[in-house]
């Protein structure tokens, strides 16, 4: 029997236990990649695990790790966790995130902000060596064309609860920081054989809305596609041969399409690197002990 095509690789994919990140980690699973769902809840993501093992009749590898990306603590703990077990990674797909939520997150950052973007960077950071060493290796960030509704970044309202009525400019805005981050990285990641990538899922039916006023949650319906419509970008960006050799590109309809203007100022990308960095501290660099 000839092998599955992803058999040998791993994969970590925050917010797998629902949406686009369920199918996603299913789709890897079901492939032949070790995958592992870090999310908040292990309740809700067993589910998925039932999934996956049911699907495979128990050959696939996929396993259960806590992450809260708003508690930079529990950041450095998933990555410890991960490096503990001496693997390989091959794939990180950072897919979590939040949407119509409103306050600051565990570590004192604009809540959408801080999971979608902060906690993201920390990881990725956490894990970067792996994902060097383990080369040819992929990190995709799920973002949004909501990116191109962003005017701006303004830096010092970052560490402030949300302040609009909806949290739909602070989304905008994070996944704005999503986009950038993408594009820095593989900047910065060039020649290392680890490529990035961004996208555009689509308008997708999926939990990150769950907490948005009920307006914004019955328009969102009448127009959005399903989770498996919506993992097809993702897993593209991560399997795909066809973009295996680009990197720092925004991708939608499992195509490259360029992202808003402010998507694609390197100047900006690099100032938000920066603030990013300053605000972890050099510390926040490392795992946990």
């Amino acid at each position: 029997m000839n092998p599955l095509p992803l058999s040998g690789k791993v994969a970590l994919i925050t917010g797998a236990n629902t949406g686009i990140g369920a199918v996603t980690a299913t789709n890897l699973a079901l492939q032949g990649a070790q995958v592992f769902l870090a999310c908040r809840s292990q309740a809700k993501t067993q589910p998925v695990l039932d999934q996956i093992a049911r699907l495979s009749q128990g050959q696939a590898k996929a396993e259960y790790l806590p992450l809260d990306l708003g508690d930079l603590d529990s950041v450095r703990q998933c990555a410890q966790l991960f490096l503990q077990r001496q693997l390989p990674l091959h794939l990180l797909i950072n897919n979590a995130g939040v949407a119509g939520q409103k306050g600051l997150s565990a570590s004192g950052f604009e809540l959408t902000f801080g999971v979608c973007h902060v906690g993201h960077f920390l990881l990725t950071a956490l894990l970067r060596d792996c994902l060097q060493a383990s080369a040819p290796a992929r990190v995709v960030v799920v973002a949004s064309r909501a990116h191109a509704r962003a005017s701006g970044i303004d830096f010092a309202t970052l560490r402030q609860a949300t302040a609009s009525a909806t949290g739909i400019p602070e989304y905008s805005v994070a996944k704005l920081a999503n986009v950038l981050f993408a594009q820095e990285l593989g900047r910065r990641l060039q020649g290392t054989g680890v490529t990035t990538y961004s996208l555009h899922p689509g308008v997708v039916a999926t939990d990150i809305w769950r907490h948005a006023p009920k307006l914004v949650s019955v328009l969102l319906k009448l127009f959005t596609l399903t989770p498996e419509q919506g993992a097809q970008t993702t897993l593209y960006c991560a399997t795909s041969s066809a973009c295996a050799h680009e990197s720092g590109l925004y991708y939608s309809d499992s195509k490259v399409k360029a992202p808003s203007r402010l998507g694609s100022d390197p100047a900006l990308a690099h100032r938000l690197w920066q603030f990013t960095e300053d605000a972890l501290g050099v510390a926040d660099a490392k795992p946990a002990a």
